[in-house]
């Protein structure tokens, strides 16, 4: 694993833990003596940590770093295996997407990224809900947000809050809400989309085809699960 992959990885789990012991980045540097823009900075990728300094974060959470080596990206490729093996419904009622979209009638929008993907029977990772959005209703999309306790993802710091919601101000479109995650891609036209049918409900999703085009992150992984079934003459 290359060390430009290795150092957001190193990030995104001290933001992981200390999430799950409910600290801030201030109080998590006052603990172990790191000034709070170094946290910031190592939890968003754009710093690698010393080895002391890692180590001095993940004691200060009752936790230490495992060292072990793996094939290039075979974390990724038994994730997708994992997913391949259970059923399509467990997948999605895991995501809670059925209770996002129940809540997401105030403008029109279409299931797009992973999760089309997922609908669609992909194994990709899914980690929130992803859909399209009109420009044109950016308003209703910021109001509906703000009702649903939105808090905008802060790359600069590397976390939810402290940048505005709306999706016309400058950053990633990237929300964390009552009703889980949701990443919107902002468009002038909703794009074109095909039903899809689970548990006698319909949804509209962008087809696989046009997701391998149009979306890079999504496209990745499709192009990644094909390659495997290829090798495994599937």
């Amino acid at each position: 694993m290359s060390s430009t992959r290795l150092v957001p990885l190193l990030g995104a789990t001290v933001r992981r833990q200390r999430h799950l012991r409910e600290l801030s980045q201030r109080e998590l540097a006052e603990l172990t003596g790191v000034s709070q823009a170094a946290v910031a900075r190592i939890e968003s990728g754009d710093r690698a940590p010393s080895i002391l300094v890692l180590e001095r974060l993940l004691a200060a959470m009752d936790v230490q770093l495992a060292v072990g080596v793996e094939p290039l990206d075979a974390h990724l490729d038994a994730r997708i295996a994992e997913l391949a093996a259970r059923p399509l419904a467990e997948r999605i009622d895991e995501l809670g997407l059925d209770r996002a979209l129940d809540r997401l009638a105030d403008f029109p929008q279409v299931i797009t990224g992973g999760t089309a993907a997922l609908l669609q029977g992909a194994p990709v990772p899914v980690d929130a809900l992803e859909i399209a959005v009109r420009w044109h209703d950016s308003e209703r999309f910021t109001r509906w947000l703000e009702a649903a306790y939105g808090q905008r993802w802060n790359a600069r710091w590397g976390e939810f809050g402290g940048v505005r919601l709306e999706p016309e101000q400058q950053g990633e479109h990237v929300w964390s809400t009552r009703y889980g995650e949701i990443r919107a891609t902002m468009c002038d036209e909703l794009p074109e989309t095909i039903e899809v049918r689970h548990a006698g409900r319909g949804y509209r999703v962008v087809p696989l085809a046009q997701l391998e085009l149009t979306d890079p992150r999504a496209g990745d992984l499709l192009r990644r699960y094909r390659a495997r079934q290829l090798a495994s003459g599937r």
